[in-house]
C-alpha cells in the first residue's frame, strides 16, 4: 500500500510503515499488487515526480504518469531529428556505430548498416549456442502464438519483452516519444525498439540461451525472472538514460546542465525570428 502522510509518502508491507519526502522521489515504480491512493498521486505530481506502474522489478512497462521532464528540450530535439533525412540518418548510424565500436560507419547507407549489424547478430546467436549448447536454427516466432516457438525462440520473446519495458520506462520518464523512431518507424514503439536493440547482445540473448539450455523450465516465467535479476542493480537504466540523450542531443550538451531537464520549469512562447521569448509578459506595447 502506497499512501500519503503529510509530506512523505508512505510505503506499508508486512514488515510495517516506511516515509519517504515526497521531494526525494524521482520515479516511483509500482509493481504487480500494490495499491496507491488519490492523495498519494497527488502529493508525488506535486512535487515533481512521476509514476511508471510496470511488472516485477520494472521488466515490463503498463502505464505512467506525466514525465520527469520540465523541459520539452528532448522530445523537440527528437521530433527535428526525426523529421529531417539527414539528421535521421545520422542518429542511426549513431546507433550502429554503438554496437561497432572502434568501427567508422559514417560512410556507410542504411542498408549496408542492415546488413553489418545482421551479420553481427547471427554470430551472437551462434556464440551463445555454443557456449550453453542449445541448438540454434533461426529466429522464428508468431507474435500471436508464444507457446508455438521451440524453446529457445520462447525465450529470447520473453527477454526481449521483458527488456522493451525497461527500455520504454526510460524513454517515458524522461519525456520522449516511444513512438518516433529512427531505425524502426510506423509503431506506437519504434523508439523503444531502437533503444532496446542496443542491448540486446550482451544482455536478452545470453538470458535467453541460458535458460533454453534446461528444458526442464517453464521458459517464458524463468526467462522473465532471469532478466529481473539480470537488471537488478539499476545499471542499464542509468545506462539508457545517457544512451537516450547522447542519441538526441549535440554531444557538448550531454552530461552538461542535466538537472535542466528536470529543475526547469519555464514556459517560452514560440517566435518565428528569434525562436522563444519570455512567457508571462504583455507584448502589447510593440503594436
Amino acid at each position: 500500500m502506497v499512501n500519503r502522510d503529510s509530506n512523505a509518502i508512505t510505503a506499508t508491507d508486512e514488515r510495517g510503515t516506511v516515509h519517504i519526502p515526497a521531494a526525494s522521489v524521482g520515479v516511483l515504480l509500482l509493481g504487480p499488487g500494490t495499491t496507491v491512493t488519490h492523495q498519494a498521486i497527488a502529493l508525488l505530481s506535486d512535487s515533481g515526480s512521476t509514476v511508471v506502474w510496470v511488472g516485477e522489478r520494472g521488466v515490463r512497462y503498463y502505464a505512467h504518469g506525466s514525465s520527469l521532464a520540465r523541459t520539452s528540450r528532448l522530445i523537440e530535439a527528437q521530433a527535428e531529428a526525426v523529421s529531417n533525412q539527414r539528421s535521421r540518418l545520422r542518429v542511426a548510424r549513431t546507433m550502429y556505430e554503438m554496437r561497432f565500436p572502434g568501427e567508422d560507419v559514417s560512410g556507410l547507407t542504411m542498408q549496408q548498416l542492415r546488413g553489418r549489424e545482421g551479420a553481427r547478430i547471427r554470430r551472437v546467436y551462434r556464440e551463445n549456442s555454443e557456449r550453453a549448447s542449445v541448438e540454434w536454427t533461426r529466429r522464428d516466432y508468431d507474435i500471436d502464438d508464444f507457446e508455438d516457438g521451440d524453446p529457445i525462440n520462447q525465450a529470447l520473446s520473453a527477454a526481449n519483452s521483458a527488456l522493451y519495458g525497461v527500455v520504454h520506462s526510460v524513454i517515458v520518464a524522461l519525456g520522449c516519444s516511444p513512438a518516433l523512431g529512427f531505425i524502426h518507424t510506423g509503431h506506437h514503439r519504434s523508439f523503444v525498439y531502437d533503444v532496446a536493440d542496443l542491448y540486446k547482445a550482451e544482455l536478452t540473448i545470453p538470458v535467453a540461451f541460458d535458460v533454453a539450455s534446461d528444458c526442464e523450465l517453464e521458459v517464458g516465467a524463468e526467462t522473465r525472472r532471469a532478466l529481473r535479476d539480470a537488471l537488478h542493480d539499476g545499471k542499464l537504466l542509468q545506462r539508457c538514460a545517457r544512451d537516450v540523450q547522447r542519441l538526441l542531443l549535440d554531444p557538448e550538451q550531454v552530461g552538461e546542465n542535466e538537472d535542466d531537464l528536470f529543475d526547469v520549469d519555464i514556459v517560452s512562447l514560440w517566435d518565428g525570428r528569434d525562436g522563444a521569448v519570455s512567457g508571462g509578459t504583455s507584448y502589447g506595447g510593440e503594436w
